[in-house]
């Protein structure tokens, strides 16, 4: 009897544990009502301490908190892209729907500044991001055309499309940003990223973080990171998603996707072709996209992506021909001896360029035990690029025969650690290994570059909210089997000074301090006869970075405007000068070495306002000041060969004093529509050939776009380039594409 009592006792109590120990889902969705995945979802009690869970919402919009004991909890959203959201979880309830809300730009939550999931205005930093719905309407053929609109960036294209596309950021050198894709760094260090053949087709958003983050991303990140997120499928049935658009200039593009989400997997394969013949000769562009961003739910913390991206672009390269409308009268010679009658110069017919790149990771996330998240990734970069010009025309300027190449492979590992120690302080670290090697060299001129270097990084961020006051305190160390060790440290303060009302709605002081590197180009380090000796000892280019600013809110926080004061010393900046010893048989100064031995300076002013005029009515514009000065260039001078706009004392190149932006987004449900406009001024730049050209003339580009739907399934949309048709020069001799347009339909099947 005692047994049976007890016996039935012991599964009373079960069942009242069972009953009490309840399942939570969650599910998030934006403001149209669609599923949002990836947003971190937080358990608090009462919204006090340290989280009790973390979870990361499923591509149907899903987080469960499995066996949740009864009592007052909170919950909080951070979604890249919207507002953070918090919410108390109603008594009794076993599912629960958030909807999120767009934000200001300062309040958006943002990733890259911090690694984690973190409100804009709280992150110590200058963030400005496109969202999935801003990219729709813009229509970018590639990265350069969305960038060129964000405050701080000033992008330098060689030509139309396809030619070199450079970013410029606090007057630093093109070298200085770092690029990321789904997770994977896409830029070879110390060599200028082409924003020109990166296609940004089902990209989801994008994040411009402006200032020293190598902290956080270590090499390359000393002026900017760059960083594209690919969309994640989300709809329980398939959803088919194609359409097409055609232009002048021969311009024809062609896309489709197939993306959807089945309990616990999703995902999303998407494909694209562009194709235009460009303004005159050798001026055509293509490129080809695949990809897919594939995921698993394997459990309800533990999840698994993979990410496959490959781009396939063909450019030709007239090269300098164009100096906005002046044609230098000289008698030039060639290198093969034919000398020119004067009269106007003539695009290169025959060089051209191939750009073949290959991205893939592996990504599995843990979400526990309480208040930890941690990521571990795998990835593989591969880079081809070729530049062709075997059959050079001696009526053409500045025409070298070449047969370059880059075979460059990047292979690594990644761990990220997050603790949430309590609701005010959050702990991010990490461990980061990579091989890097790669051939570099011209056919006509052997033998190549070759070189492998390792590189092993930890690094610490400490993020702590103490009332009014929010610290980042954090630094790297990285251990390369070339320049050895080295360290970079960064701490970022925000106050917010007065709280306000309705008019004057807050008033946040900021400052920051950071230092940066970027390592050696495979070139310079590696460098090979017959035109180079070499360097191991050539170390990382170097910065030191502070920025201070003050942000005013108004009108509830609905509008911002943000003023910043940025200081740039650029050090063991690198440059080429001729050997002065004997080298395996050739004499002094016939060759050159790679050198730490140039200094710059670099200050000015951001001024932004951003804020929303009605509802779905967005305005960003921004105006930048930006002084650049060359401190130090012992290696320039006359018996260098070196250009005088490298001397000592002159501006910086291509880095305008004045420059600003302008985006006017109108983000409806039927229809959308967006204005940009970017505004660079003069700018020290030169011809390079004796031409005595030392500056590009300013110039104002604007943009429309827009969209309209049809019916839920087709949608019509046109967007306009240089409207204006504007006649300029980015960077002298090379003409930018007058007045150009595209219109075409977009349609989707499936998708419910």
């Amino acid at each position: 009897m005692v047994m049976r009592t007890l016996c039935a006792s012991f599964l009373l109590f079960l069942a009242v544990a069972a009953a009490s120990a309840a399942d939570l889902r969650v599910k998030v969705i934006d403001p149209q009502s669609t599923a949002v995945s990836g947003a971190q979802v937080s358990l608090f009690s009462d919204g006090k301490g340290a989280p009790l869970k973390i979870a990361i919402t499923s591509a149907e919009g899903i987080a469960t908190f499995a066996d949740l004991s009864p009592g007052g909890s909170q919950i909080q959203v951070l979604a890249p892209g919207f507002a953070q959201q918090s919410e108390d979880v109603p008594a009794h309830s076993d599912v629960i729907t958030i909807q999120l809300h767009l934000a200001t730009a300062s309040e958006t939550v943002v990733v890259t500044a911090t690694r984690t999931p973190a409100s804009a205005e709280e992150t110590g930093a200058s963030v400005s991001t496109l969202e999935n719905s801003q990219l729709e309407t813009l229509e970018p053929i590639a990265a350069d055309d969305a960038i060129r609109f964000l405050p701080g960036a000033v992008v330098n294209t060689t030509g139309q499309r396809g030619g070199l596309s450079s970013l410029f950021v606090r007057g630093g050198e093109s070298t200085y940003n770092k690029v990321i894709v789904d997770g994977v760094a896409v830029d070879n260090p110390g060599e200028t990223f082409d924003f020109g053949t990166l296609p940004l087709t089902q990209a989801d958003r994008v994040e411009f973080v402006r200032g020293a983050q190598s902290t956080l991303y270590g090499s390359d990140a000393m002026t900017s990171v760059v960083q594209v997120w690919t969309r994640t499928g989300s709809t329980p049935v398939p959803e088919l998603r194609f359409g097409a658009d055609g232009g002048n200039f021969g311009t024809a593009d062609g896309f489709a996707s197939l993306s959807g989400a089945n309990g616990r997997f999703d995902y999303n394969l998407f494909g694209d072709q562009f194709n235009s013949s460009g303004l005159g000769v050798n001026d055509a562009y293509s490129d080809s996209l695949a990809g897919a961003n594939v995921g698993a739910a394997l459990t309800n913390e533990i999840g698994l992506r993979v990410r496959v991206r490959h781009s396939d672009s063909y450019t030709g390269l007239p090269g300098e021909w164009n100096f906005n409308g002046y044609d230098p009268l000289v008698t030039p010679v060639t290198e093969t001896g034919v000398t020119l009658p004067p009269g106007p110069m003539q695009p290169d017919p025959s060089e051209s360029a191939h750009l073949n790149s290959l991205l893939g990771s592996v990504e599995l996330t843990l979400a526990a035990p309480s208040g930890w998240r941690h990521r571990l990734t795998g990835f593989d970069y591969l880079y081809r690029y070729t530049d062709v010009n075997l059959n050079t025309n001696p009526y053409a300027y500045d025409d070298f025969p070449a047969d370059e190449y880059d075979h460059i492979n990047r292979v690594g590992f990644e761990y990220q650690g997050d603790y949430s120690e309590r609701n005010w302080a959050h702990s991010t670290f990490g461990y980061r290994i990579e091989n890097e090697n790669g051939v570099v060299g011209d056919l006509l001129y052997p033998p190549s570059t070759s070189g492998q270097r390792l590189s092993q990084d930890a690094y610490l961020q400490q993020q702590l909210a103490l009332g009014r006051l929010s610290v980042i305190a954090g630094g790297r160390f990285v251990h390369n089997s070339l320049y050895g060790n080295t360290g970079v440290p960064r701490v970022a303060l925000t106050l917010l000074a007065l709280r306000g009302g309705e008019l004057f709605s807050g008033t946040r002081l900021r400052f920051s301090y950071a230092t940066g590197f970027m390592e050696p180009a495979l070139y310079q380090t590696f460098a090979s006869l017959p035109n180079y000796v070499p360097n191991p000892g050539l170390l990382p280019e170097r910065t030191r970075a502070f920025e201070a600013g003050v942000q005013q809110k108004f009108l509830a926080g609905r509008w911002a405007l943000d003023a910043t004061y940025f200081n740039n010393l650029f050090h063991d900046q690198i440059e080429a000068a001729p050997n002065q010893e004997s080298y395996q048989g050739f004499p002094p100064d016939s060759l050159y070495q790679f050198f730490n031995v140039q200094q710059s300076l670099a200050h000015g002013a951001e001024v932004q306002l951003q804020g929303r005029i009605r509802t779905r009515w967005l305005l960003n514009t921004a105006y930048t000041y930006t002084s650049t000065q060359i401190l130090e260039a012992p290696l320039c001078t006359p018996a260098n060969f070196c250009d005088p706009v490298y001397a000592s004392g002159n501006p910086l190149l291509r880095r305008p004093k004045h420059s600003a932006t302008t985006l006017l987004s109108y983000l409806g449900t039927r229809w959308g529509g967006n204005l940009a406009g970017s505004f660079v001024g003069r700018r020290p730049d030169s011809d390079f050939d004796g031409l005595n050209i030392n500056h590009a003339a300013g110039y104002v580009r604007v943009d429309l776009g827009g969209w309209y739907a049809i019916n839920s399934r087709v949608t019509v949309y046109a967007n306009v380039e240089n409207a204006l048709d504007r006649r300029y020069n980015e960077v002298v001799g090379y003409p930018a594409l007058p007045l150009n347009f595209r219109a075409g339909f977009r349609f989707r099947i499936g998708g419910e």
